[in-house]
């Protein structure tokens, strides 16, 4: 099961990073402004299930190896829930607002969230490399 885990969180990791790194700068380096804008507020959504989903299941199949990787990987999933559910709506009524203050700051904490997730999922890995 730590082998299952492992990878599961290893794709966790490379999916965060990708879509992170390299999805969204290339969204906004080949379309216009407006269209990257709306092609990313739909896309926000499916990442986020990709995140939840990925983390609970790779928490599940840590838990009997490594108790602390469960954890980790089951505080970013919850996070997720939340970032989803309360903190995306939030960023896409100040964009529609035109409340660029307040939309700067909801954006920088759910980057901030995001930096976390992946850290936490790349240290994670690291840390089932070793059971």
């Amino acid at each position: 099961m730590i082998t299952y885990a492992l990878l599961v969180t290893a794709l966790l990791f490379g999916g965060m990073t990708l879509y992170s790194f390299a999805f969204a700068a290339f969204l906004f380096t080949a379309l216009p402004a407006d269209t990257a804008s709306a092609s990313i507020r739909k896309a926000f959504p499916h990442f986020y299930a990709f995140v939840l989903v990925t983390a609970a299941i790779a928490a599940f199949a840590s838990f009997s190896s490594d108790a602390i990787s469960a954890a980790l990987l089951l505080f970013i999933s919850l996070t997720t829930v939340f970032a989803r559910q309360i903190l995306m709506p939030m960023i896409n009524t100040a964009t529609d607002a035109k409340q660029k203050q307040r939309f700067n700051v909801l954006h920088g904490a759910s980057v901030l969230l995001t930096l976390i997730h992946i850290g936490v999922a790349g240290y994670v890995v690291v840390r089932l490399s070793n059971v």
